[in-house]
């Protein structure tokens, strides 16, 4: 009987988001499975191309005559659970994206990659007969074979690397014994490890706390009922990780696996020190910064079976477990859980919905959660876990605000309040460690002319460029265009150009004019661009080898660090006044959680928060460490305003490099959709520029649809946004959906 496949073609056009069909030829039944991605002709021209099964019929829905084969499994020897390409299925209606986009989501890699093999030489014949070749060898002047042969009297099994090094020999030589007989060549697949797994010393589970017992109990007495969620609420230093391991160490005995997300690669390396301390090379890692051997292998290890717990960041929760019994989601709150590009996925949500399909429970974990998440706990759509108790420190933070405005007053125009300086002294004398927090990097914000006020600004985007000091030169931190530090105003030729405003470069230029003895790291998208930076500061920092450790929100989350003592805030109200509605929540989360690095172990922790609006609730209530304070003052904002989580929110990002016809585009495109809009229950809100009006020549607009419902603004994506796209083919239409950064 003939097999027929379900097939999506791995083209990213709406109008090829559809399934084909493919006839399976004989010699490949075997070898093909829903979520094989093969090699099949299309088009006229039959040219190759990837695919993925999604099903198989014996039924074809088209002419058989017309029907092409599958010509060969792809070489990436990669398949897709097909749980997970239901779960593709499910992306494409939830976040209207095309189902290509999602399935390729599913994969970590789009290209071969080549197994690493380790090989070993092994003399299968005796020494009296090995001495005979090295003989006759010798006298035929054969150096090579003679270097090899002698190596191997010492050596009855090696690798084939070490003889090649030591007998300075090449493969072939290897080869050309092993067809004389004298040695075997066995070949064995090894997996690239990012993480020395053997150089990390193992740990028993530690003895909760009654708080913590409490939590785990009552996950784990959830285990064996129907997948549900769990926002464990735990203020910083309550011993969350330890929280996470006792759970995941009941999973694996029951033989399923875990997935333990991670809001940013800086936090990678601790966390899986910790995990790998406690489950060994049970432990597996996936990452952007990994290569995509790395990559490979991580990702077939936990599709064999090899591995039982996959760490990393948003794109782990697509792990190809068979057996997932629970997802983690650590600092939940975190907006890098939201994906910006296509498919737009939160990875919540995913790792919700995943547990539903698989049964797998979900627990989100956070001092500061999402308004959102809180919201559904306290409704009950979450179950509720609470853990208000510091688990190794008996000291409470104490957490200082100084209004800079009053430093100003007394003359203070420093970055540092009198108070802070004091304190980084006292730390710095006690040989203490402090972290000071920027969310800005950069040395100066912008750079102006003080005889004419011109703004240097990148002609791409419109916006300011940032100068660096290292290199003395002027970046968009938008499209990346880098140019030299001007010496005279482009506008009117003056020579009085400044620098404006602050970021962690120039704090890092202050702290060692102002405290030259101390030992200064900075952390930051600038300091952190190669593959194990972000290991190599955070490690230097842990061993002691520096004082003082500067940086933007990369410093700010989930790190452990016993000998901090103290947190500065340099300028508490920059994520304030952004032209968010979550700006309140981001800063009230940010300074909370900066300020909970310090304190972490028995020496007493103190945070200085240096603020020119110390009165804000967002700003007052991190003082006090008081979430359930902020939540309340916030969600009655929200409600008035009705903002999420009290509606949904669409963005249309309208884009083009003429400005005048994207101005008169967007009123137009506001007119038809307010044509439809009433009979869903949509509110439509402007067209008004972005936020960044220009991005790399691209003049940029949006409008905001507004439904208290989220089924409602599917039916309008549904119904009506093909038509509109094709309409205004003459301008790009972006969509996102509940977006958490602001356009």
């Amino acid at each position: 009987m003939n097999k027929y496949a379900d097939i999506i073609v791995d083209i990213s056009h709406s109008k090829l988001d559809k399934v084909f069909q493919y006839h399976v030829p004989d010699n490949l039944t075997q070898k093909i499975v829903i979520g094989t991605v093969v090699n099949i002709p299309f088009g006229k021209g039959n040219k190759n191309l990837k695919g993925y099964v999604i099903g198989f019929t014996d039924k074809p829905n088209f002419d058989v005559d017309k029907i092409k084969d599958i010509t060969g499994v792809a070489s990436m020897n990669m398949s897709i659970e097909a749980h997970l390409i239901k779960l593709a299925v499910w992306m494409k209606e939830r976040y209207a994206c095309t189902i290509i986009s999602a399935l390729r989501t599913l994969v970590p890699i789009n290209k071969k990659v080549n197994e690493k093999t380790q090989k070993e030489i092994i003399r299968i014949i005796d020494t009296d007969e090995l001495k005979s070749y090295i003989k006759m060898w010798d006298s035929k002047n054969y150096k090579a074979l003679s270097r090899a042969s002698n190596h191997l009297l010492t050596c009855e099994r090696c690798k084939q690397s070490a003889i090649i090094k030591k007998a300075d020999v090449s493969p072939t030589v290897l080869l050309n014994l092993e067809k004389k007989g004298i040695i075997k060549i066995n070949s064995e697949r090894i997996y690239r490890e990012p993480y020395n797994v053997n150089n990390i010393r193992r740990s028993k589970n530690k003895l909760p706390n009654m708080e913590q017992q409490i939590v785990i109990n009552k996950v784990l007495s959830n285990l064996n009922k129907e997948s549900q969620v769990h926002l464990i609420h735990g203020i910083t230093g309550s011993g969350k990780t330890e929280v996470y391991m006792q759970i995941i160490d009941k999973v694996l005995e029951k033989g399923q696996q875990a997935i333990v997300l991670i809001p940013e690669i800086a936090l990678t390396p601790q966390t899986v020190r910790n995990f790998i301390s406690r489950f060994g090379n049970q432990v597996g890692v996936m990452h952007s910064k990994l290569s995509a051997g790395e990559k490979y292998d991580g990702w077939r290890r936990a599709r064999d079976g090899d591995i039982s717990i996959m760490i990393g960041p948003r794109s782990a929760v697509f792990t190809p477990f068979k057996n997932l019994g629970m997802i983690i989601i650590d600092e939940e709150h975190e907006m890098s859980y939201k994906s910006e590009v296509s498919p737009k996925y939160h990875a919540r949500e995913v790792a919700i919905k995943r547990g539903e399909m698989t049964g797998a429970h979900v627990v989100l974990g956070s001092a500061t959660p999402s308004l959102e998440s809180y919201y559904l706990a306290k409704d009950g759509k979450y179950t509720l876990l609470e853990l208000k108790e510091k688990a190794a420190s008996t000291n409470k933070l104490d957490v200082r605000v100084i209004d800079m405005r009053e430093e100003l007053i007394n003359g203070n125009k420093s970055i540092f309040s009198d108070t802070l300086r004091n304190e980084i002294q006292s730390k710095l004398f006690n040989k203490e460690q402090i972290i000071l927090f920027l969310n800005r990097r950069g040395y100066s914000r912008f750079i102006s002319c003080r005889q004419c006020g011109y703004v240097i600004k990148c002609d791409s985007c419109d916006i300011p460029y940032t100068y660096h000091a290292f290199g003395d030169k002027l970046i968009c931190h938008y499209c990346g265009k880098t140019i030299s530090m001007v010496s005279k105003c482009p506008s009117c030729n003056s020579k009085y150009i400044k620098q404006f405003g602050i970021g962690t470069e120039k704090v890092e230029s202050y702290v060692k004019k102002e405290f030259p003895t101390a030992r200064v790291l900075r952390m930051d998208l600038d300091t952190t661009t190669r593959k194990k930076s972000y290991d190599t500061i955070l490690g230097k920092f842990r061993n002691g080898e520096a004082d003082i450790l500067i940086g933007t929100q990369m410093v700010a989350k989930g790190h452990d660090f016993p000998d901090v003592t103290l947190v500065g805030v340099i300028a508490a109200d920059l994520s304030l006044y952004m032209s968010d509605f979550r700006a309140s929540e981001r800063t009230f989360q940010l300074l909370t959680q900066v300020t909970g690095r310090a304190g972490r172990s028995n020496l007493q922790g103190t945070a200085i928060i240096q603020s020119y609006t110390p009165e804000h609730y967002s700003i007052a209530k991190s003082k006090e460490q008081d979430y359930i304070g902020f939540y309340e003052a916030e969600i009655q904002y929200r409600q008035v305003m009705k903002y999420p989580p009290f509606s949904n929110l669409l963005v249309l990002l309208i884009q083009s490099t003429n400005e005048k016809e994207l101005i008169r585009r967007s009123y137009e495109l506001k007119n038809d959709i307010l044509l439809v809009a009433p009979r869903l229950g949509l509110e439509v809100i402007g067209p008004s520029p972005a936020n960044v009006s220009k991005i790399k020549n691209n003049y940029r607009r949006v409008i905001l649809l507004r439904s208290i419902g989220y089924k409602e603004l599917m039916q309008f994506i549904n119904r009506y946004m093909e038509r509109l796209s094709i309409k205004y083919k003459d301008i790009s239409i972006q969509m996102d959906i509940n977006p958490l950064i602001s356009y």
